[in-house]
């Protein structure tokens, strides 16, 4: 296919999503299924195009004096891809699969210049009832926080040192073009290419059928070295999910000491039983949720890992289309639920022991005020300083900006290349 075919095809992809509010994967599975002349190449660049046009929303809309999917797309080829408008629009003459030929006001807005008078929210592309929060959250970086949260995100590894080093992960990569990650000590990271460029599928390559490897952003890399796993302790991972930091935590311990990884979702803690077989993570025990299932861990547990249900406001990048579903409803349903498991995680604590709260997202309702909160119902906790955390896990100074008001530590794209997550340490002083 080529271009004006392609933003065609997007265009119609991207009505699917907006009028039968289905997820973006969904649309671009069901359009690659009707229309299978389609190659690998043509899916991708399609794929590319939609994911940016959601990704700069509010901002492209702006621009092009319209939301619908055909002036996103266009934005997206002009602004996002630098083709030349009126070429590109001569190029749909004649060709049946193109779309209409850019109007003489679709032009003009094409290459022209917000005013200086924008709205901050549609300057970060983010929606307009979370700039207070954002802008509480980053002072006056906000606006810039949020353009990076709408750049394409980087394939990023973690590499699975049960069975392999990074050296050997990076060579039997080597025609993807991997680089060693700026943070992780165990991560390799392929940077997102532009326009067209497909992701590699590296889930098909031997490296990752023998564990060698687990895709994993490095931000979540970090905060698993963060949360300071040790072997021969004892470690809760409260909302385990499909185990990716499962298995990180079971190579920082080595496979010694003990594991209990538990969801209250037993379908998202299905894949963990094959994510284990083939890392060779051999301290892992898993929890399917029952009645008094966790009650023999009580007041014996080391380190509570709670990898907390959020809105995942941190994976914009990654997810844009959830950036616009997002509403006040759904985070306050959140935000009680992150509660909830924080009062009942201090049950299995020792004294002496650790909570670990990490989330991916970037609100202070769901990070900072959550920790306010509960360290002023349980005054026996304090956080652990963040400059301890770093230090202890990576053997150097916490870098400038990452510590937050309430002693977490905050990642986002601006700041650290990675998705957004956030992790407050919270020890249990012995009484």
């Amino acid at each position: 296919m080529r271009l004006p075919g392609r933003l065609s095809a997007a265009i119609a992809v991207l009505t699917d999503v907006e009028t039968r509010k289905r997820p973006v994967s969904e649309a671009l599975k069901a359009w690659g299924l009707n229309n299978r002349f389609a190659g690998a190449g043509d899916r991708a660049a399609i794929g590319n195009l939609v994911y940016d046009a959601l990704r700069r929303r509010s901002s492209y809309a702006a621009l092009m004096g319209s939301d619908a999917p055909r002036a996103l797309i266009l934005a997206v080829a002009v602004r996002g891809w630098g083709e030349d408008p009126a070429a590109l629009s001569d190029s749909f003459a004649g060709d049946s699969h193109a779309p209409e030929p850019f109007t003489e006001d679709e032009l003009a807005r094409a290459v022209g210049q917000l005013p200086d008078t924008t709205d901050g929210w549609v300057l970060a592309d983010v929606p307009e009832w979370l700039a207070p929060s954002l802008e509480r959250a980053f002072d006056d970086n906000w606006i810039a926080e949020g353009q990076d949260m709408a750049g394409r995100p980087s394939l990023d590894l973690r590499v699975n040192t049960l069975k392999s080093s990074r050296e050997r992960v990076l060579k039997s990569l080597t025609r993807f073009e991997p680089s060693e990650t700026a943070t992780s000590p165990v991560g390799v990271t392929m940077p997102a290419g532009p326009r067209d460029s497909r992701t590699p599928n590296v889930t098909t390559d031997e490296g990752y059928l023998k564990g060698w490897f687990e895709v994993q952003d490095q931000g979540s890399q970090i905060v698993a070295a963060l949360a300071g796993a040790r072997p021969g302790e004892q470690v809760l991972d409260l909302c385990a999910g499909a185990g990716g930091k499962t298995l990180a935590l079971a190579a920082a311990m080595s496979n010694k000491g003990q594991i209990f990884a538990y969801d209250s979702d037993r379908s998202r803690l299905a894949p963990i039983y094959d994510r284990l077989k083939r890392n060779g993570a051999r301290n892992v025990q898993v929890r399917a949720p029952e009645p008094g299932v966790l009650d023999d861990l009580e007041g014996k547990i080391d380190r509570v890992v709670i990898d907390a249900p959020c809105t995942g406001t941190g994976t914009w990048r990654r997810r844009p289309d959830t950036k616009w579903k997002l509403s006040p409803e759904l985070l306050a349903q959140r935000v009680a639920e992150q509660a909830a498991i924080l009062a009942e995680a201090r049950r299995f604590l020792k004294p002496n022991g650790t909570l670990i709260y990490i989330t991916c997202s970037i609100l202070p309702e769901e990070n900072d005020d959550q920790v306010a909160a509960f360290i002023a119902e349980n005054t026996d906790f304090a956080s652990v300083p963040p400059q301890e955390l770093w230090q202890s896990a990576f053997g150097a100074e916490l870098p400038e900006n990452l510590e937050t008001k309430q002693a977490g530590i905050a990642l986002t794209p601006r700041l650290t290349g990675t998705d957004g997550f956030y992790i407050n340490a919270l020890r249990r002083n012995a009484k």
